[in-house]
């Protein structure tokens, strides 16, 4: 299972769904709601939230974990 998670548009808000699922996990009225709900799972399991715009494109995307790509410097 994926550990990537989105915050997408939905038709009742706004939801969260695990990359690769063909549901979502929870919906939530606000996009703040449903951030801090992907949040509080990716922190859990070290994985990645990816935040989407109303139009479905892809507004900022964090990890909590093990970076794949850290800074240099």
């Amino acid at each position: 299972m994926s550990k990537r998670i989105h915050v997408v548009p939905h038709s009742q808000g706004w939801a969260t769904r695990r990359e690769g699922a063909g549901r979502v996990s929870s919906v939530h009225t606000t996009q703040t709601a449903a951030t801090q709900q992907a949040r509080n799972i990716a922190i859990r399991e070290r994985g990645e939230v990816i935040i989407h715009r109303p139009n479905g494109q892809i507004r900022d995307a964090n990890s909590y974990g093990n970076d794949p790509y850290p800074p240099k410097g």
